[in-house]
């Protein structure tokens, strides 16, 4: 089995512009589409996206550079900002493959946000976008879904699991998250326990680009995906 990791510097700017025109999908218990009410939070100093790795918004009318990314070793520390997915082009995967990465939640934020692994990225700089999203909450639930250009559908909703575990509380909470594509299965695990699974033929596509979605408002320490084959 061949082991592939990323490490990357800190550059400011390195991030391709958003360009969907669609609604954010927070992943807040209430409202289901972002409002007025529940905005972004800009955070405040500098850290642009790490070296080698581009970046897209869910909204057109939000940016890319408000997510802040701070690299230390082979960690970065996000703050956002808006909700958005991070790659590199070189993450791509064919095949049986296992994408990891481990995320630390480190504070609560108001509303349930989530955060996870998109994997099967296809068209990611164009209106056609397309993706597949592996994620997880601070309340103890996990959820996946298929994006085609702005238009999202679950494939497991929203749902408690005793697989991924509730933040303590003071919001903090580590998950160490896979996707493991193999024959016709598709698993979504969390501390090594199998959360969920669908067969590849319900993803029809699970070939691609792989990388993360953070939603926004939200403090993380995460480790850039590794994919293994």
């Amino acid at each position: 089995m061949r082991k592939r990791v990323l490490i990357f510097g800190l550059v400011l700017g390195a991030c391709a512009p958003a360009a969907s025109s669609g609604t954010a999908d927070t992943g807040a218990a209430a409202p289901a589409v972002q409002t007025e009410a529940d905005p972004d939070l800009r955070p405040t100093g500098a850290g642009g996206l790490p070296a080698g790795y581009l970046g897209r918004t869910d909204r057109a009318t939000t940016n890319i550079a408000d997510a802040k990314y701070v690299v230390s070793g082979n960690t970065w520390e996000i703050t956002t900002g808006p909700a958005h997915i991070i790659y590199s082009p070189r993450d791509a995967a064919t095949g049986n493959y296992t994408v990891s990465s481990t995320i630390e939640q480190l504070a609560a934020p108001r509303h349930r946000e989530s955060f996870g692994l998109m994997f099967a990225g296809r068209n990611l700089d164009t209106p056609a976008q397309e993706y597949v999203y592996f994620m997880v909450a601070g309340t103890g639930e996990m959820l996946v879904k298929h994006r085609q250009g702005d238009a999202t559908h679950d494939l497991i909703a929203w749902r408690k699991t005793p697989a991924v575990p509730a933040a303590d509380s003071l919001g903090r909470q580590t998950y160490r998250l896979q996707v493991r594509v193999a024959g016709d299965s598709v698993r979504f695990v969390v501390n090594d326990v199998v959360a969920g699974a669908l067969s590849k033929s319900a993803l029809q596509q699970t070939d691609g680009i792989a990388g993360l979605r953070i939603n926004h408002n939200l403090s993380l320490r995460v480790t850039p995906v590794v994919i293994t084959r």
